[in-house]
This record gives C-alpha cells, structure tokens and sequence, in this order.
C-alpha cells in the first residue's frame, strides 16, 4: 500500500505532462529547452548532492552493481542468441527487433528516481547511482551495436563518438563528481550544499512532466506482440531477476528494492531519438514506451510487495 501512495503522485505528474502537451498549453517548440534544462542542469544536481550527503552505511557496492546489470545482460543474450526466432515469432524485420532491444534493456531514470526519492529519499538516491554507473554505458553500448548491426542504416559503430557521447552524458559525469567529492572527504560550504539542493529538488517535477509529454497513444495500433514481449521482458522478467538475486544475496530494504525499481522502470524516451537517428523502428518505440509507461503503474507496486521489505 505504502509503495502504491508513492506511485500515484509519480504517476498524476506524468499525466500531467501528457495533459500539458496534448492540449497545447506549452508550446512544441518549448518543450527543447525544457528538456535540455533538466537532462543537464537539474538532473545532475540531483544525483550529485544525493551522493554527496548520503552516508551508505554497510551497502555493499559491488552486490548493488551486479543486482543492476545483471537484468539487463540476461535480456540482452536472450534477445541476441535467440534474435531469429524472437524476429520470426513476432513478425518483425531488424529494425523493429532494434526496438524491441532498447525497449527491453533501457530504463526511465526519471521515473526510478521519482518512486526512489518517495520511498527511501535521499539514501535511496545514492543507491539508484550505483546502478547508473553501470547501467548507463552498457545499456548505450549495447543498443548502439545492435543498431548499427540490425538497423534499416546499418551504419558502421563509431566507438569514439560512443565514448564521447558516454562521457558527456549527464548522469555518468554527475555521477563521477559526487562520488569524487564524496571520496576527498572536503566538505563543500553551506551556500553551495544550499544550491545544489534547491536545483535538485526541482528536477523529479520536471523529469516526470518530460516523461509524460512523451506518451503518444495513436502509437499502440498494430504493434500488439512485440508491445507484449517488451512488457514481459522489461516490466517481469528483468525486475524479477533483480529482485531474487537480491533475495538470494540476503539483501533488503532500500539496498533491494531500488535496483528493482531501476529494473522495473519503462524505457527511456532516448530510445526514441535513437531510434529515429540510427535506421531502427521509431513507430514501434514510441508505442513501446507508451504502453511501459502505463503498465507500469500496475507493475511496480505489485513487485514493491514482494521486494519492498
């Protein structure tokens, strides 16, 4: 019950965002800046000040970061040693498999930090950064392979321009500067703990809105299996793995269900652009993340039952 309240405020702001778009109240061209505002200002402030004024105790790093790739990796074989006959069953060309894969190893950071900071605050933020560091240059990794290997484009995989994208990326540079502050041990004035904060709680309202003005319903006719299976495998199967390797390791609390939480999360809307830049299947992304988006809303609480302990 606790983690179902928590959800509903998430889930009233992502429609909100929706709401905020489909009627027009803020314009297309604003959206951008909205965007760009809160990918790389907000958002960072977010991650760095959790890291940097929460004390992590007796978590254990190292469990944190296998419980957070190891969904993702077991996907990912699934999907590529079975990729014919994941294409033949589904009834789909390359480019549409591309985006069953991004839609089933990719998460929504917005919508991981917005239940995490509801339920365990900042401490669970920390938490939620360990599966970032690990989460982030696979993830991007792995889709820009299968892009460039199984998309319409078939481009050659630029490895430098992956690693520049990677360091620039906001969550893994926020990430590299709290954990270094954090490790120095200098403590940071109060003005500057102050600002950071007050940028940072201004990103899960943002971060969501952007989440929902994302969601396009015209997108759902047409693509019933392969919203199924992403569903089964980005919503179920990943979080469930996460979940009860964490069982099996003996951990619990925030240190337990927010990698679920990471695991269960919907895809990210990046996929989307990666898809339209990179020869993949953006129709199909875009429904794939509507619908992930919605049946999350169910998904999550029911598995915060079993994992929230």
């Amino acid at each position: 019950m606790i983690a179902f309240e928590s959800l509903v405020p998430v889930f009233l702001i992502i429609l909100t965002g929706w709401a905020l778009r489909h009627f027009g109240f803020i314009g297309e061209s604003s959206w951008a800046g909205f965007e760009k505002v809160t990918f790389h200002v907000l958002m960072p402030a977010l991650v760095a000040m959790a890291i940097i004024t929460t004390d992590f105790g007796d978590v254990s790093i190292s469990q944190l970061a296998i419980l957070a790739i190891t969904p993702a990796l077991v996907v990912t074989l699934l999907l590529l040693i079975f990729r014919n006959t994941w294409q033949r069953w589904l009834g789909m060309d390359g480019a549409a498999f591309t985006s069953l894969f991004q839609g089933s190893i990719r998460w929504n950071a917005f919508v991981a930090f917005g239940l995490t900071l509801q339920l365990y605050g900042k401490p669970g933020l920390s938490i939620l950064s360990v599966a970032i560091c690990v989460l982030v240059p696979f993830v991007n990794v792995a889709s820009a392979y299968v892009l460039s290997r199984y998309g319409r484009d078939g481009k050659p995989l630029n490895f430098v321009a992956l690693v520049r994208t990677l360091a620039l990326n906001p969550f893994i540079w926020s990430t590299a500067l709290g954990l270094a502050v954090k490790l120095s041990g200098v403590p940071l004035p109060k003005v500057v703990l102050s600002y950071g904060d007050i940028l940072g709680r201004s990103a899960l309202a943002t971060g969501l809105l952007l989440v929902g003005s994302g969601l396009v319903f015209s997108t759902l006719r047409g693509y019933f299996n392969p919203l199924i299976a992403s569903l089964a495998l980005k919503l179920v199967l990943s979080p469930i793995i996460a979940g009860e390797l964490g069982l099996l390791l003996g951990m619990s609390g925030a240190a337990l269900a927010v990698p679920v939480i990471a695991a269960a999360a919907p895809s990210a809307s990046s996929a989307y652009i990666m898809a339209r830049q990179n020869g993949g299947d953006p129709e199909l992304m875009a429904a794939i993340l509507t619908v992930q988006t919605l049946a999350s809303i169910v998904t999550l609480p029911l598995l915060l039952l079993r994992y929230a302990v």
